[in-house]
C-alpha cells in the first residue's frame, strides 16, 4: 500500500489518535509575510495588539491583530528571525485580506513588506514524541530549545536550503514549525522522519479537535464575529496601549457580566447545528457557535456564547441537537485533556 493511499484511508480518529499519543505532520497552507528594515518594529506595532519593544532575536510569540473598529481580524504568529520580522496567521485569513488590511497602514520608509514571499514556506508536526523528528533538523540536543525559541535548522535532503525551526504549537503536545525556502523538500523530509517514529501525516478535522481541546478551538472555527471580550481574547491585549494600534480606541474592557466564549462538554454522538440556543432550567442564556469534529470517542465538545456568568466551569446545561431531542451539557475548563507531553520528557 502506498502512503498516500493509506493517508487516504485514515480517518478523523485516527489523526486524532496520532497527535495525542506519537507525532503528526501538517502542511501550512495560510500565507507568510516577510517584513524587512530597520524600523519594521514601527511598523509592527501600528497594529499588533502588543508592543515589540521587548521582542527577543530568534523568536516566536502569538499576538493579536484587530479590525478598525476593535473587532478581531487574526491571531498571528510573529517570529523574529535575523533581520527580518515574519508574521503566520493562526486564524483563517487570506493573501488578499492581508494585503488589504497591511495597505492600510503607513509603512516606515526603508521597510518592506512581502506577502508570500515566493519560494518559501512551513511544515508543522505535533505530538508527544516530535521532539525526536526536531532533533533530525538541528545540530544540538533538541532539548535546549526552548518554548518560543527559534533556530538556524537544515533540510537533510537540500543542503543549500535556508530554514528556521520554531518550538511552537497549537495542540498542548510538544510542537515546532519549519520555515523554509525549499518547502517541498522540507515537508518530504519531515513525513519521513515522522514515519521513522510510528507518526503519520494528519488532516484539518483530526487537528481541529486536539486544538479545541487544547484551547485553540478558534483557529478552526474562526470568531464568528464576536467581540475581543466575546471571543476571550483580552488577555492578548496591552490595554495599557489603547489608542495606539489600529482599532484600539473602539476596545472596550472585561467584565464579569458579559457574555463569554466557553466550552461545553456533550455526550457522545451528540451533533448541534451552529445557532442552536443553549438553556438552563428552560431559559435561553446562550448559543452554540460550533462543534469540534468527532474525533474523541469519548464525548463531544462544543463552543458556545454563554450569558454571564453561565460561561463559568461546571454547570448543567441543556440544547437540542440535529434531532431534535434535549441533550444535556457541561461547561467544562480548558485544556479539556491532559496532553501526553506534559509527562513525556525530552532526550
Amino acid at each position: 500500500m502506498t502512503t498516500t493511499t493509506a493517508a487516504a484511508l485514515r480517518t478523523h480518529a485516527d489523526d486524532y489518535a496520532t497527535l495525542r499519543t506519537s507525532v503528526g505532520a501538517y502542511r501550512i497552507e495560510a500565507p507568510l509575510v516577510r517584513i524587512s528594515g530597520d524600523d519594521r518594529p514601527e511598523l509592527l506595532d501600528l497594529f499588533l495588539a502588543k508592543s515589540s519593544d521587548y521582542v527577543e532575536p530568534d523568536t516566536v510569540r502569538e499576538v493579536l491583530a484587530l479590525n478598525a473598529d476593535g473587532t478581531p481580524f487574526a491571531i498571528l504568529l510573529h517570529f523574529e528571525i535575523g533581520e527580518d520580522s515574519w508574521l503566520l496567521p493562526r486564524t483563517r485569513v487570506g493573501a488578499d485580506e492581508l494585503r488589504a488590511y497591511l495597505g492600510e497602514l503607513e509603512c516606515p520608509a526603508g521597510v518592506e513588506v512581502e506577502i508570500e514571499p515566493e519560494g518559501w514556506g512551513a511544515t508543522a508536526f505535533e505530538g508527544p514524541t516530535a521532539w525526536s523528528v526536531a532533533a533530525k533538523f538541528v545540530d544540538f540536543d533538541i532539548s535546549g530549545l526552548t518554548l518560543h525559541a527559534v533556530t538556524e535548522s537544515a533540510v537533510p535532503e537540500d543542503s543549500a536550503a535556508v530554514a528556521h525551526l520554531a518550538r511552537v504549537g497549537t495542540t498542548g503536545e510538544y510542537g515546532y514549525l519549519l520555515i523554509t525556502d525549499a518547502p517541498g523538500t522540507a515537508h518530504a523530509s519531515v513525513l519521513a522522519a515522522v514515519e521513522e517514529q510510528g507518526g503519520a501525516p494528519v488532516g484539518t478535522e483530526g487537528l481541529a479537535r486536539v486544538q479545541a481541546e487544547a484551547g485553540m478551538g478558534v483557529y478552526a472555527c474562526g470568531f464568528a464575529d464576536l467581540t475581543v471580550n466575546q471571543a476571550d481574547l483580552s488577555w492578548m491585549i496591552d490595554w495599557n496601549r489603547i489608542g495606539e494600534f489600529h482599532g484600539s480606541e473602539d476596545l472596550v474592557r472585561p467584565t464579569t457580566e458579559a457574555a463569554r466564549l466557553a466550552a461545553l462538554a456533550a455526550p457522545a454522538d451528540s451533533r448541534f447545528t451552529a445557532g442552536t440556543q443553549v438553556t438552563a432550567a428552560g431559559q435561553t442564556v446562550g448559543t452554540v457557535l460550533w462543534q469540534a469534529p468527532a474525533a474523541n470517542p469519548e464525548e463531544e465538545l462544543v463552543l458556545a456564547l454563554l450569558d454571564g456568568p453561565f460561561w463559568v466551569p461546571g454547570l448543567e446545561l441543556a440544547a437540542r441537537d440535529e434531532q431534535d431531542a434535549e441533550r444535556p451539557l457541561r461547561t467544562a475548563t480548558l485544556p479539556r485533556v491532559i496532553a501526553r507531553s506534559l509527562s513525556t520528557r525530552i532526550s
